[in-house]
Formats: structure tokens, C-alpha cells, sequence
């Protein structure tokens, strides 16, 4: 079954992204990468063993990808109008080592897997938007490779709570029990849907949205 492995944050530009999340965690970010079939780049913090919170943008010195790019980001003036109202965190990605399984059932909703970087599949829905506004996770099968976090530098982060809120809560918690997701966010009632998670650092609480 589909397991969370790390929450997504869509930043316009990556400079932007940084520059938040490192005042709110008072760490500089070190684990950087970058995705060449998506021409994106990102930072990472390590929230656990096996788990991570990513903050992504466009590269703007990357060529131009061959299809849309993930999360979005090809809606640059959707993605800022949501970070300027402070919906930052805007998604979370669940990995498999089945994907073909997992989308064989519900790649309505999650997108179609693609090949990416050379090393691992990844759901996309058309046009490169967040499966089902960015309720449901996207999909990444690293081919029985161990979890991303588990190579990242631990910075003393720890993730204390993962939490959606939305208008329908028992529709959310539905969709995850279907599709057999493990250790999703916790689903509560809130007036519109965004996503909150609360990290311990080495010297405070923080929640980020």
C-alpha cells in the first residue's frame, strides 16, 4: 500500500520558498536537488526516518521540459496567487513499490505514471495539476530503492502533526481508505481545504501551511 513519504511545498520561485521556510525553522536548508525532466529544483528537510518536507519551484536555468511539469508549476500565476495568501504547503507524495496497481484502479484521479530522472515512476495528472486539487498524493515508485529521507542530512527536524482541513472531511478519509494509503495527513473539518504541519525543531514548535 501507498505510504507517505514526504509533504510538498509550491513555491513560485525556489529563492522565495528558502527564504520562508528557513525563517520558520531557523535552519539554513541544505539538501538540494534538482529535477531535470521536470526543470524544477527543490530543498529538503528531513522529518524523520523515512519521511521529508520539499519546498519546489521551476529552474529557471533548466531547459524546457518535454510535457507539463508536476505540482502545477506551469500555473506560476496560480502557484503565487496561493503562496501570497499564505497556502504554501499544498500537497504530499505517497510511495509504492506498485504502481501499476495503484493507478490501475484510481489513475482517474491520480494521473499516469511517468519515467523520471532515470531512476524512478511518479503520477502526473493532465496538465501537470495536483491529483484532485492536491487532496489526494501523487504516486512515486523508486523501483525498491531505499526512501529518499534516509540519504537526506538530519537537521534535528521532527514532523508532530500532518493535518488537512476541508469542507467534506469523511469524503477525504474515504478516498485514502480506498486507495489504502498509510500514514496519510489527518483529515478535520475546516471552511475551505488547505493542509497545516507542525514541526519541532531543536529550539521551538512551528506550523507551517
Amino acid at each position: 500500500m501507498p505510504i507517505f513519504d514526504h509533504m510538498t511545498m509550491v513555491a513560485p520561485s525556489l529563492e522565495e520558498g528558502i527564504s520562508y521556510l528557513e525563517d520558520m525553522v531557523g535552519i539554513e536548508l541544505v539538501n538540494g536537488a534538482k529535477h531535470v525532466d521536470m526543470a524544477t529544483h527543490n530543498r529538503r528537510i528531513k522529518l524523520g526516518v523515512d519521511c521529508y518536507l520539499e519546498v519546489i519551484a521551476p529552474d529557471p536555468q533548466a531547459n524546457a521540459p518535454a510535457q507539463a511539469r508536476w505540482f502545477g508549476l506551469d500555473q506560476i500565476e496560480d502557484v503565487r496567487a496561493a503562496w501570497s495568501q499564505g497556502r504554501r504547503l499544498r500537497g504530499w507524495v505517497a510511495r509504492t513499490n506498485q504502481i501499476d496497481a495503484v493507478l490501475a484502479t484510481h489513475g482517474h484521479l491520480l494521473g499516469t505514471k511517468r519515467w523520471l530522472d532515470g531512476h524512478f515512476y511518479f503520477s502526473v495528472p493532465d496538465e501537470g495539476k495536483l491529483p484532485l486539487g492536491g487532496v489526494l498524493p501523487s504516486i512515486i515508485d523508486v523501483q525498491n530503492a531505499v526512501p529518499t529521507a534516509v540519504s537526506l542530512d538530519d537537521q534535528s527536524i521532527i514532523l508532530d502533526d500532518f493535518t488537512i482541513e476541508h469542507p467534506s472531511p469523511d469524503d477525504v478519509t474515504f478516498l485514502y481508505e480506498e486507495i489504502g494509503l498509510e500514514n496519510a495527513p489527518k483529515v478535520v473539518f475546516g471552511k475551505e481545504f488547505l493542509y497545516r504541519a507542525t514541526l519541532r525543531t531543536p529550539t521551538r514548535s512551528v506550523t507551517i501551511r
